[in-house]
């Protein structure tokens, strides 16, 4: 069983930075990979930004590339998300995820944690 906690949410002007965290409580040693989406009101969850297991290889949509920073600490148990520059159209609830990478690319599982809110203010 897999336990997810995000963290680091908040309310920031536009411009501003946050950096999101998600703690992977497990019991085995598995590298998953890990996807961090989010959902606006009224919008579907989307894909935001992945990484596999060993942190070589990242995804971003194309709305966050160059302002969003995906990354992890394997030894923690940890996955990061840098949002920087950040914008309105960046407020949602933000989720990670564990899933897998391949050659089909990543694939992930249905298994969320509580979220984190940011707002990003004009």
């Amino acid at each position: 069983q897999v336990q997810l906690v995000e963290s680091g949410g908040g309310l920031v002007q536009v411009g501003g930075s946050l950096r999101l965290s998600c703690q992977v409580i497990s019991r085995t040693n598995r590298l998953y990979a890990i996807g961090w989406f989010r959902r606006a009101p009224g919008k579907q969850r989307e894909l935001v930004a992945a990484i596999d297991g060993n942190g070589t290889t990242n995804y971003y949509r194309d709305s966050v590339k160059g302002r969003f920073t995906i990354s992890r600490d394997n030894a923690k148990n940890t996955a990061y998300l840098q949002m920087n520059g950040l914008k309105p159209e960046d407020t949602a609830a933000y989720y990670c995820n564990l899933g897998t990478y391949g050659r089909s690319g990543y694939s992930f599982y249905d298994a969320w944690g509580q979220g984190t809110q940011v707002t990003v203010t004009s």
